[in-house]
């Protein structure tokens, strides 16, 4: 399968010589195609710990434990598909987790 190098469509071959149906680009136009991205360059393999950063959003859940009023929060799915996911928070300065079922 050929693709039209200009606008992306398929060409479809139905006569020799025949052109793009969408753009009537035919294969005797010479086309220069350009990229903008630079080749990739090596570079070194940084690592990050899990403690490094926190990427969960930041919402006002007043911890239990330590009082705290900011805590990260994720849901997950953990019962049936029809029933709501459940919410669990982890506070930003104790890191107690807690869950909360809508």
């Amino acid at each position: 399968m050929e693709f039209c190098p200009r606008c992306g469509a398929v060409l479809i071959k139905k006569k020799k010589n025949s052109g793009c149906a969408r753009c009537n680009y035919s294969s005797k136009e010479k086309i220069k195609l350009t990229t903008s991205e630079k080749t990739p360059t090596k570079t070194g393999v940084v690592v990050i710990s899990s403690k490094d950063t926190e990427t969960l959003p930041v919402v006002e859940e007043k911890c239990r434990v330590c009082g705290n009023d900011k805590s990260y929060f994720w849901t997950v799915q953990t019962r049936a598909g029809d029933e709501a996911e459940t919410k669990f928070f982890k506070c930003t300065k104790c890191s107690n987790t807690w869950r909360q079922y809508r």
